[in-house]
């Protein structure tokens, strides 16, 4: 069984820095693709970052790009996203989400195309 854990949200003031970590088990780790989506009140889920394990590559969704970076530790099964130079509109629920295999670039950001869930970490950015 996939699971999925997230930790490491937090309350930051606008401009610090947050890591947040992504525990991964019960399955292959290199053969999904993850990804970080967030999701503020009122608002729909929307994708932040993913990466395919196994080739390496990362994607950013423009509200984030130079600012937030994904990456993985292969040895411990985890990803993590270090978010930098955050911003009150960062605040937001964040969740990882594992997929059998990376989406297309057009819809890798959709949350329909992810199957595998964490609970979710709080972030909140005071300004």
């Amino acid at each position: 069984e996939v699971q999925l854990v997230e930790s490491g949200g937090g309350l930051v003031q606008a401009g610090g820095s947050l890591k947040l970590s992504c525990a991964t088990s019960g399955y292959t780790f290199d053969d999904y693709a993850i990804a970080w989506f967030r999701q503020a009140p009122g608002k729909e889920r929307e994708g932040v970052s993913c990466m395919s394990i196994s080739l390496g590559t990362t994607y950013y969704a423009d509200s984030v790009k130079g600012r937030f970076t994904i990456s993985s530790d292969n040895a411990k099964n985890t990803v993590y996203l270090q978010m930098n130079s955050l911003k009150p509109e960062d605040t937001a629920v964040y969740y990882c989400a594992a997929v059998w295999a990376l989406p297309a670039m057009s819809t890798m950001f959709r949350k329909e195309e992810w199957d595998y869930w964490g609970q979710g970490t709080q972030v909140t950015v005071s300004s």
